[in-house]
């Protein structure tokens, strides 16, 4: 069973990524689920889902591209559901119907491309294929979200009427309005809208002489607002009307809940796939963001990292166009600890991190950015001490928070257990701290526990190259500008560079002579002896980085070479195969001839027909005889060549059309230049050449010297402009 801590996740930043990666979902169950990844717990778990982005990855090259899987959260609906007697609302409804679509889109999908997407398969075939929900709610609710009129004979009789009596409000309100009209009763605006019911707008003074009902009057008074009689009785008539309409959705509604009722459980595997797909989705685009690719996953205790990226840092520095230095790092069973030592801003931490971090978004199912030949391992445990964790809640030192993390380690520690340290030993005495650093790091030795470590301490730096199965490793440095390279080197210790930065930084040498004095001669030596060395590395470094240069180049001229004299071959072979057809042409017509010379003397039939046998007989020998299923191999792959061969030249067509017409486009896309009287002009795509004797309204009189003729302005291209 996996078991690795929220500490452990904080530790590494993890959580920054979590957040990247919710970026890229398109839902909103799916944004928090993308929040919510975590280390699998089981290495089945984790694979499947490994393999499940990979496969999502892939589909970006594939022509059969996976369906959306967009869709509206229904988790308040998936609620009301579970409470008897509720009803729920048209939209509701669309919502439902929309999700069991998107669901049954993907199932059929993955059915059918099977062979590519096996995982993706497996996971959208546990869940149940219906289309009963949608055909009952098609029937009840339109592609709006309304219900349909045709939902019960009922509803559809109540709705007729209501368009009868609308009708008849509208008609009578129109006599209303043009009889009183008529006799000066109106205003000049006629007509109003007051509480949604169109009413007539009266002039105060002959309010008693239009029957119907006052629905209010204007701020001055001098208008009322009357309903006209019969009006008011079709608009009563429509009230009642409408709420039989209200009812009878009531019903109809209550009726479609309670059927969708015992759905309620497949509704929520319905959006539980869709919004892992959605997660599956978002990591994939992450990792095509990050160029990130699934590394080959061992059953052996082995961490091969090439050429790996930390994540947020790539994408970070992609922002600011900062270049980012890759990592490449191994740990295995003859080297389960790396000790990384070197000087402060190198980055120790960031390295010790960049692993850390990819083998939790590796557990999580996320794809890494690293080479393809990286190889890694999964790890029950990973335990990490990172960062100054100062607890002020809890009254405790740093150095006191890391002695109760280390015992952590002590009792957890197995030899499925990666364990991360950053500035092991520090926040007491130096020699006691480095002392109590040492005996720790023997016991993670002992139980075979795998790790990386960045310290300072000399004493850890010694341990580590007397024992077999530790590795010293330091950040390269410039030696002459002490800027730091950016990369692991592994095999040495590194010197801290302490007496030489401070000297760059400006501290004065007297006062570092007198700081090397109160230091032990042999420490001293030792850092010297280590900061020599990377120097020399430093020069070998780049001598082997120009020979590698120089490697690369021969090697891709040699390639060329190659490929060269292979053309060249290819080519020799053909001539010679087409000089031998042509000679055996040539020999043959010989013979026919000589043949035909002999016939046109003695005119013998029988010797004429002998001979063009023996012709035929010597050509067919050297011919191989085919059996019928050779012969019909045969053609059939004649025909493939000529269907490849004519495939190709249909390829060739469609881009030189696809061609003509962004040409086309582009020469659309170009202002027109303005044409003046005198300009020398031709038609698009002609070729005789005229000047402009007139323009107007958009037509221009082009005199072409033996005839003249008129023109569309738009037709016409500038050769040359007036003198």
């Amino acid at each position: 069973m996996i078991k690795i801590t929220k500490k452990t996740l904080s530790d590494l930043e993890f959580p920054a990524v979590c957040k990247q990666v919710s970026e890229y979902a398109i839902t909103g169950p799916g944004k928090f689920k993308a929040l919510e990844i975590s280390p699998f717990p089981t290495p089945e778990d984790t694979i499947f889902s490994l393999h499940q982005t990979n496969e999502y990855v892939s589909s970006y090259q594939q022509e059969s591209r996976i369906p959306n899987h967009g869709f509206d959260a229904i988790d308040n609906e998936i609620k009301m559901l579970k409470i008897e007697d509720t009803m729920l609302e048209a939209s509701s409804f669309r919502k439902i119907s929309a999700i069991s679509e998107t669901v049954n889109t993907q199932i059929r999908f993955f059915n059918k491309f099977e062979d590519l997407y096996p995982t993706l398969h497996k996971t959208t075939s546990e869940v149940e294929f219906t289309t009963v929900l949608v055909e009952r709610i098609q029937k009840v609710i339109d592609r709006f979200g309304e219900v349909k009129d045709d939902a019960s004979p009922l509803l559809q009789e109540v709705r007729r009427k209501i368009n009868q009596v609308k009708g008849s409000i509208n008609s009578s309100f129109g006599s209303a309005l043009t009889h009183y009209n008529n006799l000066g009763y109106l205003d000049d605006i006629r007509e109003s809208v007051v509480e949604n019911v169109r009413v007539l707008a009266v002039s105060a003074m002959h309010r008693r002489k239009v029957k119907g009902g006052i629905l209010g009057n204007s701020k001055t008074g001098s208008i009322v607002y009357i309903q006209p009689e019969a009006t008011y009785t079709y608009t009563r008539e429509l009230n009642n009307l409408e709420y039989e309409e209200k009812e009878e959705i009531k019903r109809i509604l209550k009726e479609l809940t309670n059927f969708i009722r015992p759905f309620r459980p497949l509704l929520k595997e319905y959006q539980d796939l869709l919004s892992d797909i959605d997660v599956i989705a978002a990591k994939a685009k992450y990792a095509i963001e990050l160029n990130a690719l699934l590394p080959k996953i061992v059953d052996e205790k082995e961490i091969e990292l090439r050429d790996a990226y930390h994540p947020l840092l790539l994408l970070n520095n992609r922002k600011e166009k900062k270049k980012t230095y890759p990592q490449s790092i191994d740990l295995h069973k003859e080297k389960r600890i790396i000790v990384i030592s070197g000087p402060n801003a190198g980055g120790k931490s960031i390295t010790l991190k960049t692993v850390g971090l990819l083998q939790v978004m590796l557990q999580s199912g996320l794809l890494l950015p690293v080479h393809e030949y990286s190889r890694m391992c999964l790890f029950d445990k990973v335990l990490t001490d990172i960062g100054d964790n100062q607890s002020i809640e809890n009254h405790l030192s740093t150095y006191s928070y890391r002695l109760k993390n280390m015992n952590r380690f002590l009792r957890k520690c197995d030899d499925n257990t990666l364990f991360l340290i950053d500035e092991f030993g520090t926040g007491s005495d130096p020699e006691l701290g480095g002392a109590l650093a040492e005996t720790f790091l023997e016991v993670f030795y002992e139980k075979e526990s795998f790790g990386i470590l960045t310290t300072h301490y000399a004493n850890l730096k010694m341990l580590a190259n007397e024992l077999p199965h530790i590795m010293n490793a330091n950040m390269l440095f410039d030696s002459r500008t002490l800027e730091p390279l950016y990369k692991l080197h592994m095999g040495e210790a590194g010197s801290s560079f302490t007496f030489e930065v401070a000297q760059k930084n400006g501290i004065p040498y007297s006062l570092i002579n007198r700081s090397k004095k109160k230091v032990e001669r042999g420490k001293i030596r030792f850092d010297k002896s280590i900061a020599d060395l990377q120097k020399e590395r430093s020069k070998l470094q780049k001598t082997t980085t120009s020979l590698k240069t120089k490697e690369q180049k021969a090697e891709t001229e040699k390639k060329k070479l190659e490929e060269t004299n292979a053309r060249i071959q290819r080519k020799l072979e053909g001539f010679q195969e087409l000089y031998d057809s042509n000679q055996r042409l040539i020999y043959l017509g010989n013979k026919i001839n000589e043949i035909s010379e002999k016939y046109f003397e003695n005119k013998k039939k029988k010797e004429l027909i002998g001979e063009f046998l023996k012709i035929v007989e010597m050509e067919n020998a050297k011919r191989k005889k085919l059996s019928a299923q050779q012969k019909k191999t045969e053609k059939a792959k004649q025909q493939k060549v000529q269907k490849e061969a004519e495939q190709k030249v249909q390829v060739i067509r469609e881009k030189k059309k696809e061609k003509k017409e962004v040409e086309k486009k582009e020469e659309a896309a170009k202002p027109k230049v303005a044409l003046k009287v005198g300009d020398r002009v031709r038609l698009e795509d002609g070729k005789a050449v005229g000047s402009i004797d007139s323009i107007e309204k958009g037509t221009a009189k082009v005199n072409y010297g033996i005839f003249t003729t008129s023109v569309s302005v738009d037709q016409l291209e500038l050769v040359q402009r007036k003198k």
